[in-house]
């Protein structure tokens, strides 16, 4: 019984973590890198290494998914990286 219980909770984990929102950060030609990992440290409280990773993964391949969550949440993300002229968007994420 407590086998199947572990199942259940590890499926209903995985459940809860393929759906829900994701905050994409998309490339342009405007915003430079230090600008970028700036906003990510303080909007997303990323370290200098993981801000930097995600520009460039942004700059290579276009767009970077940041954040996964609630949407309300991912919003207000959403809007500070707008407010600072970098290109943001918050998107379902597709359930498998």
């Amino acid at each position: 019984m407590a086998i199947q219980e572990s199942i259940q909770q590890e499926t209903d984990i995985l459940a809860v973590a393929s759906t829900g929102y994701s905050l994409i950060l998309w490339n342009d030609d405007v915003n430079t890198f230090d600008w970028v990992i700036k906003a990510l440290v303080d909007i997303c409280d990323f370290d200098e290494t993981q801000a930097e990773q995600c520009s460039l993964i942004i700059h290579y391949n276009g767009k970077c998914d940041v954040q996964v969550g609630e949407y309300h949440r991912l919003k207000l993300k959403c809007d500070a990286f707008t407010d600072r002229g970098i290109n943001a968007t918050v998107e379902e994420m597709a359930s498998h």
